[in-house]
């Protein structure tokens, strides 16, 4: 606001201020007036101000994102024309392609070999159903859910795919129906002979089971989420082995997540079992942040509460570090919306492409493929005989109604159509101005509204509340009765005969949205001869240059909008060359070209392959081994390969020894000994992750005390023989060895000591001999030599010494570098550091441990909890099962141990330093939107740790 015109403005009310009744008080209301001039003065200047702070911080933003991409120039050389991969295009030429398709990329074929593939779905929010969607119910529940749902089905009728699982949340909330709160349902029934046994919804429990949670809201149960769909995946994996693949687990082709919260989930299950990884984000987090930024309605700070834009933000980040692939819709969403992320470069991504496959290293860089693959639709139902000409008698009347139909006189003239959730990014509210104010194209055409179904505008939540008030309010204001419908509720069966409506009185579909990911409603419009007007913003700029069917327009321009109705309306060459445009060119998007082409580009950029080495225990029979404690017990039951019988006579040394050795022969692929164990009849898994180190970063006695007493705990609740131990830390093997010879307590007690955060697992039952296969495991995008001179670089602040970080040798080993800090300095937290280096095109996993003097950078899914989610699939154990035992601080991976299906116990006043003041920055996440601290799989032991209380504690969880 201008400052001269606040002047302006309180010497007018000054004035009027002075021609009040002379029974007021001239001077008090001259002073309300006043107070209310500077408030909005004050106002005005603080509005000023955030957009200011906005644009400076969009600034340096973009500022350190160039840095980061000539950071990586000087390490990769630039491509020379004739280097450059076939298929890629200057933005200008890529818009007339719906897709790009490699000319040495393998098109999938009905003709190949048999192949049974298990494929993975994931659309974690919303209300997800085969029949009867729910659409535009709320702004969870739109055409992302419709969208995967019928993909789901496509894919299962797609030969070469055996079984599609589509995971979403379980919902037994009485404000939905209880079909939510069925585990399973049937979406496609596998045809004879197809050799599929198709497309299944598979709902998992989930945060609070008698709430409806939006999507806003759900971030704390994400990890609830992963363990739920390991444990289901993992069972699968075994069941449909039996079936098909020897006996052998068959673990997923790829898994799929849907938007943000689902591409968290898909990014660490992929961690979990190095299978191959698929994004698609349907609408991204950062241009909703900026689009929010510059309409200036509502601050950085009220943008993130109310949409917890940061934590989404961070999991499309996170979505992209794991992702083998990004599928979009569109080339747009590639460039201006993924190139919006650290974690993206459209140039750099190409580079690194062609690197890779001409052989060249990418110097431990690496950026995920993007692929523009538009959503499929089923045209099955669209009727061929369908044309504008036909009598609209026919669509509205029936067979068994020979009587003569009167036409309401809102469908004699053509009808514009939209048709979409009641949310303000729709942008409604100008097409009805545009409408209203515009006497020609009211006096040429009507319109027709779909918003959604509704009972009572008051009870909807404020968003969609607000928007169909301001359209009744609209309405009233230009006199639109009798010119707009606007019903209340439509069921989804009876959206074709609304396109149809519309197509026969040769009207004209609007999608005028700010801003739209895709535009689904517009291929539905074309299959139905049904020309259309859409933003120019998003999807819909390709589909309409496939389609050639419409007009595009700037959302903003109310103008414009209306030129471009009257155009379509008026000129009926026009209309029809647009109508015979989109049926003719509507093949592009239907659903079997879809599926060949996702597969295809599945296939092609798949260089990651599944746990083939892991053996799921059976659950029908006995594990492998109990514990060196039970090797008697284990003696009766096994015949190892004539290396061991029972009644050999052997000492008990020499037999535990041969039992052993027979074990990890027989368990080796090669037949050389490995390490395969399996903690037999374990009932429980008690996990010590308590980081208890002083200030100067040692440890304490705290965590001998600790171990001993839930030993003996354990011991006391499940008997020594159910109950295994396993210890995370984030020391090294050397430092974890040297503090347990301090207390009374043994290495040998532990089934597992997992080292250096998470990227090391040893066996102490095995001579402490590393897992060899863990480390392969979690080897995925590590830029091994490549990271260790620019962690260094990147860490500092800048006016640091060299000598205030520096390597520590001793600690470091092939999966982990480990740097030692000084005392009192300034150094980077994660969350700067991890971008500047997904800037740079490095992936990996970044821990400040030992009371913030050292920090571990490991690779990306080396972590603490991943390593247990490894250790519950590989010993067969439900993570439910598992108990981690905490303090109330530590490590910056931290959080992470604290949400899912395992019971945590946090124990008060055992860690006297750790190191969270360097996890992130005080305007980014916040702890509430990670842990679900209300979860009744969190307990805090107030009390002293002794083994009593240990005890009462496991009581209080369930754990008996």
């Amino acid at each position: 606001m201008n400052d001269r015109y606040v002047i302006y403005v309180w010497f007018l009310l000054l004035w009027c201020g002075g021609q009040v009744i002379a029974t007021r008080n001239t001077r008090e209301r001259s002073n309300r007036l006043e107070n209310l001039c500077w408030r909005i003065w004050h106002l005005a200047r603080k509005k000023k101000q955030i957009a200011w702070d906005d644009a400076q911080r969009l600034a340096k933003r973009r500022a350190e994102r160039e840095q980061g991409r000539n950071d990586a120039a000087d390490d990769l050389s630039e491509l020379s024309e004739g280097e450059k991969e076939p298929g890629d295009a200057t933005p200008s030429e890529s818009a007339k392609h719906i897709s790009r398709i490699n000319s040495d990329m393998q098109m999938w074929s009905d003709e190949e070999k048999p192949r049974r593939l298990y494929i993975v779905l994931i659309s974690m929010h919303g209300l997800v159903r085969g029949d009867n969607m729910e659409l535009g119910r709320d702004s969870d529940t739109g055409g992302q859910v419709k969208y995967v749902v019928e993909l789901a089905r496509a894919l299962a009728n797609t030969k070469g795919v055996y079984r599609v699982d589509l995971l979403t949340r379980q919902i037994t909330s009485p404000e939905v129906d209880s079909n939510y709160g069925e585990p399973i349902e049937m979406l496609s029934y596998p045809q004879d002979g197809s050799g599929s046994c198709g497309a299944y919804v598979i709902r998992i429990p989930c945060g609070p089971p008698d709430k409806y949670i939006p999507k806003e809201s759900l971030w704390p149960y994400v990890p609830e989420f992963v363990d739920g769909a390991l444990n289901h995946i993992v069972n699968m994996a075994r069941a449909l082995g039996e079936q098909v693949n020897g006996g052998k687990p068959t673990w997923p082709y790829v898994i799929h997540g849907h938007y943000a919260d689902a591409g968290e989930v898909a990014a660490q299950l992929s961690g979990a079992l190095d299978v191959p990884m698929v994004l698609t984000g349907h609408s991204l987090g950062r241009n909703k942040f900026e689009q929010l930024l510059k309409q200036g309605r509502l601050s950085r700070e009220d943008i993130n509460s109310t949409y917890k834009i940061l934590r989404r933000i961070e999991a499309e980040e996170l979505g992209l570090d794991a992702a083998q692939m990004v599928v979009t819709s569109t080339r747009q969403e590639i460039e201006e919306q993924w190139g919006l992320y650290d974690g993206f470069d459209v140039k750099l991504e190409r580079k690194l492409r062609v690197r890779r496959r001409r052989g060249v290293s990418c110097m431990g860089r690496y950026m995920p493929r993007t692929v523009v693959i538009p959503p499929g639709m089923d045209f099955s139902y669209v009727t061929a005989q369908d044309s504008p000409e036909d009598d609209l008698k026919t669509l509205i009347g029936s067979d068994r109604t020979p009587k003569k139909v009167q036409l309401p006189p809102i469908w004699s003239e053509p009808a514009i159509l939209a048709l979409s959730r009641p949310d303000p990014k729709k942008n409604v509210t100008t097409l009805l101005k545009a409408f209203g104010e515009c006497q020609p194209l009211r006096e040429l055409a009507n319109m027709i509204l779909i918003l959604g179904n509704r009972d009572d505008i008051e009870e909807m939540s404020t968003s969609p509340s607000d928007v169909l008030t301001n359209v009744l309010k609209l309405i009233d204001k230009y006199d639109l009765y009798g010119q707009v419908a606007y019903p209340k509720h439509h069921k989804q069966s009876e959206v074709p005969d609304i396109y149809r409506l519309a197509a026969k009185t040769k009207g004209v579909f609007i999608n005028p949205a700010l801003v739209e990911p895709f535009g689904l409603t517009l291929i539905e419009a074309a299959a139905y001869g049904l020309p259309s007007v859409a933003t120019k913003n998003g999807g819909p700029v390709d589909i309409l240059k496939a389609l050639n069917n419409g007009l595009l327009v700037d959302p903003h321009d109310q103008k414009a909008i209306t030129d471009a109705l009257l155009k379509l309306l008026a000129d009926k060459n026009l209309w029809n060359e647009c109508r015979k445009n989109g049926l003719k060119n509507i093949h592009h998007f239907a659903w079997p070209e879809h599926c060949r082409n996702y597969l295809s580009q599945v296939d092609h950029c798949r260089n990651r392959h599944p746990m083939t080495h892991l053996g799921i225990p059976s659950i029908h029979e006995e594990p492998m081994s109990e514990s060196l404690k039970e090797v008697e017990d284990l003696s009766l039951r096994f015949s190892i390969e004539g290396d061991f019988k029972p009644g050999c006579e052997l000492d008990a040394a020499t037999r535990q020894k041969k039992l052993i050795e027979a074990i990890t022969l027989m368990s080796s692929p090669s037949g050389s000994p490995s390490i395969n164990y399996s903690p037999g009849r374990r009932q429980m898994l008690f996990v010590i992750a308590a980081d208890c180190y002083n200030s100067n970063g040692e440890s304490t006695g705290h965590i001998q005390d600790i171990i001993k007493n839930v030993l003996h705990a354990a011991g006391l609740s499940l008997g020594l023989g159910k109950a295994g131990f396993v210890l995370l830390t984030g020391s090294s093997l050397s430092e974890t060895m040297e503090a347990l010879r301090l207390g009374p307590v043994n290495a040998e007690d532990f089934d597992a000591i997992i080292c250096n955060s998470g990227s090391e697992m040893y066996y102490p039952w095995k001579d402490m001999v590393a897992d060899m296969d863990y480390e392969a495991h979690v080897e995925y995008r590590w830029p091994g030599e490549n990271i260790r001179s620019m962690v260094l670089k990147l860490a500092r602040v800048d006016d640091e010494s060299n000598d205030d970080i520096v390597e520590f040798g001793k600690a470091s080993g092939s999966k982990c570098y480990s740097y030692s800090i000084k005392p009192g300095i300034k150094i980077r937290k994660v969350d700067t550091l991890r971008q500047k280096l997904r800037m740079r095109g490095f992936r990996c996993n970044l821990v400040y441990t030992r009371a913030a003097s050292r920090l571990n950078v490991v690779p990306l899914f080396a972590s603490r909890m991943q390593a247990m989610r490894y250790l519950s699939v590989r010993w067969g154990i439900d993570i439910s099962k598992l108990v981690v035992i905490v303090g109330e601080q530590g490590d910056t991976d931290y959080e992470q141990l604290l949400g899912g299906l395992h019971k945590t116990l946090i124990i008060r006043g055992v860690v006297e330093h750790g190191s969270e003041q360097l996890l992130r920055e005080e305007d980014n996440l916040k702890r509430e939107d990670l842990v679900p601290f209300e979860s009744p799989n969190i307990h805090f032991l107030e009390e002293s740790y002794e083994a009593q209380h240990i005890l009462a504690a496991l009581d209080g969880l369930g754990v008996k």
